[in-house]
């Protein structure tokens, strides 16, 4: 599960509450009038003048400190209390203000002036160095911002960052929460982030749901206060209409700013601030309700909060654009599976059908006497192509079946080496004269199929295996059994598989383009592409696992496996313990097999059997 991030361990306050402007004048005064007296007791003290002439710089360290560090009042008022200090304690007549010698009425007139200059020039390089130092801050918030946002791949994880940042950046100007309003199918707002409250459980009251419609219909920002509601800041001036907040029940008095998120000229979406108005207990109840507008709106209108807002809306346009390439991609797509399905069909029904429509017009002919080869020739192709055309019916519904989830196995235990027979007979006009190995190991247990799905899947595999490989090569069938499964596989010595193809040959319609095919001698295989994905859906069906390997030497294998149950498993587990202490522990045979003739009535019957079962089947399971 991912961790949530929190954007407040990242994401520092852009600057500290300042203090109040009386606060600051007070304290900045008691530290010039401190200072001035501390320098002036030393010299006093000491008697360093007029001993030392230049004394008075000691005065200048004082007020370069002070202008560094608190400001240019502080250290004008510094030299302004240094040049009476000095002048009262240190100039003769003591403890006057007078002067009688000019040369020393101009050594403290030059004094102050430098004094005063020195704190201006000091003052000025100190805000400078914040000045940059805030920059410096606010690239490095936005830097961490985007980094972070980009980390995150969820939609919604990446607008809760951004939420979040704006809170934990801004919480000093007032800002206690932060709610990321989007419009959904249906055109309504509704809650797609919020750093402090959960979006599940925050509500908008009515009149909170109307201002954000405006916004979102004006791209202009609003304010909603329990007094007129204004457009405000620089997106214009509009709606004035008199909003009852429902932010009053939360014991102190708030106040919403909704901002539209623009990308050009379009609204994506509506940010919406809960803002804390400033309480001056000392000023009275005058000044108690009226909001913090002045430094809050300056900060909230400026270029660094809107790179906040331009980050969000970046982050909503690319969901919006991602979301849009994907629908042009799956459009793509279906309509690349549509032609595929248009051609593999049309070609693989229409061949079949010229086939039969060549036997049937031949024997209708009765200008021509076919002797009995022939027409039992004719015949046998009739049967091969219409079983062709069935095999291409049947993965066609099953392929329906699974994507809808109608299809579901119907198991029954059943022996492996009965199965793989009944299918190799049936394919007997496929394969005809080519040599089928089939390798199954000793005391294979039944295992649970069904067993026309599992017929299916075999049937698919072996005719894939006649397409891709020419006449001579044989094809090898194998079964063995490992712990809680059954494994199968299915082997030619073809041309084998690219590489590249191997994790997509089990889609829908994906059919290997290779140089040249024995079976079609085309630079693309035959076949619709869709046997390979009937086997992958019935095989997870079973809950079992199919994978495609090349083989040394060449050629391709195809492996499935079938689970066993518990007691199967181990029973299976401990025979092939057995079984594998023993010699000879599997028996290779190889088809086609002189089989009885009793053995091939009982497995037409039991095909006949199982036409009955799938018609039944087809009419209980509907196409999806």
């Amino acid at each position: 599960m991912r961790e949530q991030r929190h954007p407040g361990d990242h994401f520092p306050p852009l600057l500290e509450r300042p203090q109040r402007s009386w606060q600051r004048l007070l304290v900045d005064s008691l530290l010039a009038f401190f200072a001035a007296a501390l320098v002036t007791a030393v010299i006093y003290t000491f008697a360093l003048y007029p001993r030392i002439p230049n004394i008075s710089l000691l005065y200048l360290l004082v007020v370069l400190a002070l202008a560094s560090t608190r400001g240019l009042y502080a250290a004008v008022l510094t030299s302004v209390l240094a040049f009476l200090f000095f002048d009262y304690f240190l100039v003769q007549p003591l403890y006057s203000l007078t002067v009688n010698r000019f040369e020393e009425w101009l050594a403290l007139f030059v004094f102050l002036t430098a004094a005063i200059i020195t704190g201006q020039m000091t003052n000025a390089l100190r805000r400078q160095a914040d000045e940059a130092r805030r920059r410096e801050r606010e690239t490095r918030i936005l830097y961490d911002l985007v980094r972070a946002a980009n980390h995150e791949e969820d939609f919604q994880h990446q607008l809760a960052i951004v939420t979040q940042a704006v809170v934990q950046v801004f919480a000093p100007w007032g800002v206690c929460d932060c709610v990321l309003l989007l419009p959904d199918e249906q055109s309504r707002l509704e809650v797609l982030a919020s750093a402090q409250t959960p979006r599940e459980r925050f509500r908008l009251s009515s009149d909170e749901q109307a201002t954000a419609a405006w916004v979102m219909a004006n791209g202009q920002a609003a304010e909603l206060h329990d007094v007129p509601l204004e457009g405000h800041g620089p997106y214009g001036r509009g709606l004035r209409a008199t909003l009852q907040s429902s932010l009053r029940g939360w014991g102190r008095r708030r106040y919403a700013r909704l901002l539209p998120l623009k990308t050009g000229e379009r609204v994506l979406g509506v940010l919406l601030l809960l803002m804390e108005e400033t309480e001056w207990p000392h000023l009275g109840k005058a000044r108690t309700r009226q909001p913090r507008l002045n430094g809050a709106s300056a900060v909230l209108e400026g270029p660094f909060f809107s790179a906040f807002l331009d980050q969000a809306a970046a982050i909503i346009e690319r969901a919006r654009l991602r979301r849009e390439g994907l629908q042009l991609e799956l459009l793509r797509q279906t309509d690349a599976l549509r032609t595929a399905l248009l051609s593999s069909v049309s070609h693989d029904l229409r061949t079949p059908l010229a086939s039969i429509k060549a036997a049937a017009s031949s024997l209708l002919q009765e200008d021509i006497v076919w002797d009995e080869e022939s027409r039992r020739s004719f015949a046998l192709t009739i049967e091969r192509e219409a079983d062709r055309l069935n095999r291409l019916v049947e993965n066609l519904l099953d392929m329906s079946r699974i994507e809808g989830g109608a299809l579901k196995p119907e198991k029954e235990w059943y022996p492996l080496d009965e199965l793989i027979h009944d299918v190799l007979l049936q394919l007997q006009p496929l394969l005809q004269q080519r040599l089928v190995q089939v390798d199954l190991e000793e005391d294979l247990p039944p295992v649970p199929v069904d067993y026309l799905q599992l017929s299916q899947v075999l049937t698919n595999l072996i005719e894939n295996a006649v397409r891709h490989t020419p006449a001579s090569s044989p094809i090898e069938i194998s079964a063995r059994r490992c712990k809680g499964y059954v494994q199968v596989s299915v082997a030619d010595r073809g041309p084998g598989i690219p590489p590249a193809d191997l994790e997509r040959i089990f889609d829908k319609f994906y059919r290997v383009r290779r140089a040249g095919s024995p079976g079609s001698g085309s630079g693309r295989a035959g076949g619709t592409g869709l046997g390979l994905a009937v086997c992958k859906g019935l095989i997870e069906a079973h809950g079992g696992h199919i994978w495609a390997e090349n083989r040394r030497g060449g050629g391709a294998v195809f492996h499935f496996t079938l689970p066993l149950s518990d007691h199967e498993s181990q029973t299976a587990g401990e025979q092939a313990e057995a079984a594998a202490a023993a010699p000879g522990a599997t028996i290779p045979a190889t088809w086609p097999v002189q089989a009885p003739a009793s053995r091939e009535e009982a497995a037409e019957s039991n095909n006949l059997a199982q036409v009955g079962k799938r018609e039944q089947r087809e009419e209980e399971q509907p196409l999806s």
